[in-house]
């Protein structure tokens, strides 16, 4: 099993770094820190860090320069004038 874990969390950091599936990547990130953080029987905060920092880029989703934003196009959100 460890050794599923570490070839999931590479491919996910390999995915993120490179701007590809970036929200599908992420979110594996997130929950492979999240199965760290419950599976130790001692408190370490650095996996509920990562877990918050991976949850947080699937909300943001990929940058301008990405693999992403080239294959699927930019999203921009515009607020309208009150």
């Amino acid at each position: 099993m460890p050794l599923i874990m570490a070839g999931a969390a590479v491919v996910s950091g390999a995915f993120v770094l490179i701007g590809l599936w970036t929200p599908f990547a992420a979110s594996l990130g997130a929950l492979l820190e999240m199965w760290v953080v419950f599976s130790r029987t001692g408190y370490e905060g650095t996996p509920l860090l990562l877990a918050g920092l991976a949850a947080s880029l699937v909300m943001l989703g990929p940058g301008a320069w990405s693999i992403d934003a080239r294959l699927f196009g930019r999203r921009r959100i515009d607020f309208p004038e009150r």
